[in-house]
């Protein structure tokens, strides 16, 4: 019994690294959207007006959203396998 619930945290350990790595690459994105936005002009930007500027801000902060999201996601995830591993370690104490 030991032995599958070592296989099992050892596949959640690896779908959370494959996870962690995904969360990773979205973090960097927003990192580089966050330096291109710092090195704008704070003056005359052109961005075809105020419609362009509002578009742009709006294509930012959808892509916050979705790095929140994954972490969120992330989140989730590892609560759902902590609670499954929570349970099979109290199941095997009672046997």
């Amino acid at each position: 019994m030991q032995s599958k619930i070592d296989e099992m945290l050892t596949h959640m350990s690896h779908s959370k690294q494959q996870m962690a790595r995904v969360l990773d690459a979205e973090r960097q994105v927003a990192v580089r959207m966050a330096q291109i936005i710092h090195d704008l002009p704070d003056e005359h930007p052109e961005f075809d007006g105020v419609s362009g500027l509002i578009e742009n801000s709006s294509q930012i902060n959808k892509s916050i959203i979705s790095y929140l999201s994954s972490i969120a996601d992330l989140q989730e995830a590892l609560a759902e396998t902590l609670n499954h591993v929570v349970k099979e370690m109290g199941s095997n104490e009672e046997e």
